[in-house]
């Protein structure tokens, strides 16, 4: 059998049902209003793609990337705009390391710190790149809980004691995926305190820190005192600047982190074409992106307001694309999702798919293929209203 047993590790594809669903519907010819994806919907900005298409005519950007962490004049503006926007200064040769995503980075970070046997702390509900490849690694991933009734930040001081004892490294996500929680840096400074006393490295994904509303800005842990001592920071420049598709992100921080994940790297990739990069880096301290984080907030009042109309206490979330709602009594989150598809042609996430402590939730995503100005989430209100008959 070709296949490594290690695959056999990881749990069911995140939305294989639903898919499967979602799949039928378009094959009906339904209009199915997608409230499932985190992709932006909006193009890269136009600015953004005549600065690519003046740098990629220069030829030295058309080789291997061969420098030691990726192209020096990327990480530079990534220094730079860091210390602009979170006040720390970063040495682009030593705490920064450019990423083809930040889910490369997650990903191959745990590769470069744990080995069989080891213990990773990862939330719960969370995105699963951490927990998976902790799983494929060999590692032992503990979960710990996000509760509601504490804004989804983790109480660490409830973490098992015996699992800390063995930990080598803990997950945190703020912005948060799945839930659009946010952190503040009093919540940082107990994280940094309680990695240096349980000789923990704290993993930060910081992807969403740039999806923000309301005047809201997300802090970086590495604003704390002490904080690259025992955090490394995972940064994206898909959701801000509606380039997912381009592959590029940031890991920044813990010294020895970096080293190890650059190891890890080398021997995994070629980094991302240069021109790519050093567009990036030019965007993070020029482009504006504010049209679409405009929009983004547009839905997101029209959705938030809708669901409240129909029985729902929700609060705006501050960041991320995300709304996080409680399904009601007699639901899980699977039996609602697959309600809203098949009664109202609106697919959602089951909240499930993050952890079994998301079961009781269902995930919105804002961005929306075809919304021009809101109007695709109005009509998804307006089809739960008239479809979906939920009793409080």
């Amino acid at each position: 059998m070709i296949r490594a047993n290690r695959l056999s590790l990881i749990p069911p594809y995140l939305f294989g049902e639903i898919s499967k669903l979602k799949a039928q519907a378009i094959a009906e010819g339904r209009d199915l209003i997608d409230l499932g994806i985190g992709d932006p919907d909006q193009p890269t900005p136009t600015p953004i793609i005549d600065k690519l298409s003046e740098i990629v005519r220069d030829p030295s950007t058309h080789p291997y990337d061969e420098s030691p962490a990726g192209s020096p004049e990327f990480l530079e503006d990534v220094a730079v705009w860091f210390k602009k926007r979170f006040g720390v200064d970063l040495d682009p040769k030593t705490e920064l390391l450019q990423l083809i995503g930040s889910k490369e980075g997650l990903a191959h970070i745990v590769w470069a710190t744990i080995d069989p046997g080891d213990v990773a702390l990862v939330p719960d509900p969370a995105y699963t790149v951490v927990k998976v490849n902790t799983l494929l690694a060999g590692g032992t991933p503990v979960v710990f809980q996000l509760p509601a009734e504490n804004g989804f930040l983790p109480e660490l001081e409830k973490i098992d004691s015996e699992a800390v004892k063995k930990a080598k490294i803990i997950y945190l996500n703020y912005p948060n995926n799945p839930t659009g929680a946010v952190a503040n840096l009093d919540f940082f400074k107990k994280a940094v305190d309680w990695a240096r006393e349980t000789n923990t490295l704290i993993i930060h994904d910081c992807a969403y820190s740039e999806v923000s509303f309301d005047g809201y800005k997300a802090p970086s842990i590495l604003e704390i005192d002490g904080a690259k001592d025992v955090a490394v920071e995972m940064h994206s420049l898909s959701k801000s600047f509606n380039m997912t598709g381009w592959r590029i992100g940031f890991a920044a921080g813990n010294t020895d982190a970096i080293r190890a994940l650059n190891t890890m790297k080398s021997n995994v990739d070629s980094k991302a074409f240069a021109a790519i990069a050093r567009t990036a880096g030019w965007a993070l301290n020029n482009a504006d992106n504010s049209p679409s984080l405009a929009l983004i907030k547009k839905r997101r009042d029209i959705l938030v307001d809708g669901l409240n109309s129909l029985g729902w206490k929700l609060e705006k979330p501050k960041a991320s694309f995300y709304v996080w709602a409680p399904v009601p009594a007699g639901y899980t989150s699977v039996s609602l999702s697959k309600l809203f598809l098949e009664e109202a042609g609106v697919l959602v996430i089951p909240g499930l798919g993050y952890g079994e402590y998301g079961g009781n939730f269902i995930r919105m995503s804002l961005t929306v293929n075809g919304d021009k100005d809101g109007e695709r989430i109005a009509e998804a209100v307006a089809r739960i209203k008239k479809h979906v008959h939920i009793k409080w």
